[in-house]
C-alpha cells in the first residue's frame, strides 16, 4: 500500500469515528437518544431525525469491511510477491497508525451499559495493526535464509505467548462466573482473545524486526 492510500485509509477511519461521535451527540441532544439508548426494533418507526445515526453506523460497518478486504488482499499479494521475487512486500510504516482503531474497543463498555451490545469489544483486534510499523521497516528486503529463520522464530514465539495467555485465561474463567456474572465472563473471554490475537500479530512483526536488527548490529561490530 503506497503512502497516498495509507493516508486515505487512516483519514477514512478518523472521519468514520468522528461521524459516529457527532451522530450520537445529535441523537442524545436533539432526538431523545433514539438508536443510542436501547429500543425494541419491532416497534421502530423511521424518522428523518434518525438519518445521522443510520448513515454513520452504515459508514462504520462499511469501513470495517473495507479494512477486512484490505487485510485479505494484502495477505494474498504478500504471498504472491514473496514467491515471485523473494522479497518482502513494500508498505509504509505509517500504516501502523491503524492500530489506534483498537481504541474503539473501549466503546464496548459504553454500548454494553446501554443495550447489552458487546460487538465493539472485537475492535481490540485492531491493536495488532501496530505491527505494520515494524513490517514497514522490513519492507522490500531480500528474504535470505537468515530472514526466513528469524521469521519462523518470531512467529513461533508470538504463537506461544498468545496461546499461553488464551489457555490460562480460559482455564481460570472457565472455573465459574467472573465477578458472579456469566455475561461478564463472556465479555472477559472476548476481550482476552481479541487482545491475544492482536498481540500475536504485533509480536510476529516486532520480534522479526528485533531479531534481524540485533543480528545486523552484531555483524557490524565484528
Amino acid at each position: 500500500m503506497n503512502k497516498k492510500n495509507t493516508k486515505r485509509t487512516i483519514a477514512m477511519g478518523i472521519i468514520c469515528m468522528l461521524l459516529v461521535a457527532a451522530a450520537s451527540w445529535y441523537s442524545i441532544t436533539f432526538n431523545n437518544s433514539r438508536l443510542v439508548e436501547p429500543m425494541e426494533l419491532s416497534e421502530y418507526a423511521f424518522q428523518v431525525q434518525d438519518l445521522p445515526m443510520i448513515i454513520s453506523g452504515v459508514l462504520l460497518v462499511l469501513y470495517v469491511l473495507y479494512l477486512f478486504i484490505l487485510l485479505v488482499r494484502a495477505i494474498s499479494v504478500r504471498k504472491v510477491r514473496e514467491t515471485a521475487t523473494q522479497t518482502t512486500r513494500k508498505i509504509s510504516s505509517k500504516l501502523g497508525l491503524l492500530g489506534f482503531l483498537g481504541l474503539a474497543g473501549f466503546l464496548g463498555f459504553w454500548t454494553y451499559n446501554i443495550d447489552k451490545t458487546i460487538f465493539p469489544f472485537i475492535f481490540f483486534l485492531f491493536f495488532g495493526f501496530f505491527g505494520f510499523f515494524y513490517e514497514g521497516k522490513m519492507s522490500n528486503i531480500l528474504m535470505d535464509e537468515r530472514y526466513k529463520e528469524n521469521r519462523m522464530r518470531a512467529s513461533t514465539t508470538a504463537n506461544k505467548i498468545s496461546l499461553t495467555i488464551i489457555f490460562i485465561s480460559v482455564l481460570i474463567l472457565g472455573q465459574g462466573k467472573f465477578m458472579g456474572n456469566l455475561e461478564y465472563t463472556l465479555i472477559a473471554i472476548i476481550i482476552i482473545i481479541a487482545l491475544s490475537i492482536a498481540l500475536n500479530i504485533f509480536l510476529s512483526e516486532y520480534l522479526l524486526y528485533h531479531y534481524d536488527h540485533e543480528e545486523s548490529c552484531e555483524e557490524s561490530e565484528e
